[in-house]
């Protein structure tokens, strides 16, 4: 298994990779890069042409798996303040009003092929997310999985990740945010 940052060279493998539904309803992972009124109405098309311009000026939006030749798995990370909705979310609130979150990256989405999954490609790539964003500079990484924890979910629904995964990748848990989701971060020193 092979996990490279998404470039403009690898776009193509990330297109097989989520198909022509752009891997989610049309998302394309650029939920969480506009806000609602900008994400309002927009096609599969117009979603895949954001974030390929994304890619081509060279921003970070995230590392895909490869099994062999054949693309296997997404995870997008990313400076938290590339995020404009997690500005908005109740989720991913700051700790604190008046944190400093230059420094903090955040993994919002995963998507792995159903051939690819119960496989530990999660942990995988959730492990390359963490050393990719120190390697860019981050100081923080935060997540804001799903906690699973007594009901099974079916992969739309765990599209942010698992509370044991990133838990198990050594995440902490800042807080819990609502039943069913939480604040996780992981501190480099």
């Amino acid at each position: 298994m092979r996990i490279a940052e998404l470039t403009q060279d690898s776009w193509p493998a990330l297109e097989r990779l989520f198909g022509p539904n752009g891997a989610q309803s049309g998302c394309w992972c650029t939920w969480f890069l506009m806000t609602a009124a900008d994400l309002r109405g927009r096609s599969s098309a117009q979603n895949r042409e954001f974030l390929h311009s994304r890619v081509c000026s060279g921003k970070p939006v995230g590392l895909l798996a490869f099994d062999g030749d054949d693309p296997v798995g997404w995870v997008a990370v990313a400076p938290r303040l590339d995020y404009v909705r997690l500005a908005m979310s109740k989720v991913a609130e700051p700790v604190t009003p008046d944190e400093d979150l230059a420094g903090t990256w955040a993994v919002t989405c995963f998507f792995i092929h159903r051939t690819a999954r119960r496989r530990g490609l999660g942990a995988m790539l959730l492990e390359a997310a963490v050393e990719h964003a120190r390697d860019q500079g981050a100081w923080i990484i935060e997540g804001y999985p799903v906690d699973t924890a007594g009901e099974k979910k079916g992969s739309g629904d765990l599209y942010h990740g698992t509370l044991s995964l990133f838990l198990g990748a050594g995440f902490e848990l800042v807080e819990r945010r609502g039943p069913r989701r939480a604040l996780v971060r992981k501190v480099f020193h």
